[in-house]
This record gives C-alpha cells, structure tokens and sequence, in this order.
C-alpha cells in the first residue's frame, strides 16, 4: 500500500468516524428528549379518554427510544468495525458493501443480498411462528 492510499484511508476513516459520531449525538439527544418529556405528558392527563391516548402516546414513544437505542448499538458496532479495519466488509459473506449503502446506511453490517436474505428468513419465521400459533389455539376462532 502506497502512501498515497494510506492516507487516502485514513481521511475515509476520519470522515467516516465523524459521521457516525454525528449521528450517535443526533440520536442520544432525540432518546434525550423523548425520556425528559414522557414523565411530564403522564401527569398531565385528566380523564380516561386522555389516559388511554396517553398511553398510546406513551407506547409509541417506548418504542422510538428502542429503535434509537437500536440503532445506537449498530453505530457503535461500525465505529468498532471501523477501528477493526473491517469496516464496509459483510458480516455474513464477507464481500465489499457497496459504497452508496454505506452512505444511506452508514452502520450497514451486511450487503444488500445478504440483508434481504436475513429479512426473508425473519418474515418466514414470524409467518411460520404465527400458523402454529393459529393452529394451537383452534377453540378461540
């Protein structure tokens, strides 16, 4: 490796990192905000009507925060990846992930094939988890 490409990767990697830190900040201020507002909207409600909807509200919001959270662990799993030099390599086959994904998601682990391999096994197992679920419990159709 040149020194040319040396440090070519190395600003890919700086720039890398500050994007990801970016949006690690950009999240846990969101996740901030969420927690700082859900005791206050709780103790606003009046009646059950305004409980109800508070608590679908509240539901929602428990919801955000774990996909934020989520997506923090993933962040922080690329940044490793990144010091580990296997940023941009799949987890699952080991190819290259193409660049214009990793720029839509910049804490993406698996290629495109292999992400829409995952998604299918997951979909068919909930599928598959829900017919034996229908199937048990005959006596409630």
């Amino acid at each position: 490796m040149t020194r040319a490409d040396r440090a070519r990767d190395g600003e890919r990697h700086d720039v890398l990192r500050r994007m990801l830190e970016v949006r690690r900040r950009e999240i846990q201020q969101k996740l901030r905000l969420l927690r700082e507002t859900l005791p206050i909207e709780a103790a606003e409600v009046k009646d059950a009507e305004e409980q109800s909807v508070a608590d679908f509200v509240q539901e929602v919001d428990f919801a955000l925060m774990q996909m934020k959270s989520d997506t923090l662990s993933k962040i922080d799993g690329a940044i490793r990846r990144l010091e580990a030099g296997s940023y941009g390599m799949c987890a699952e086959c080991g190819g290259e992930i193409a660049e214009a994904r990793l720029r839509a998601l910049p804490f993406a682990d698996r290629c495109r094939a292999c992400q829409e391999r995952e998604e299918t096994r997951g979909a068919e197992q909930r599928a598959s988890e829900a017919r034996l679920l229908w199937e048990s419990a005959p006596e409630q159709r």
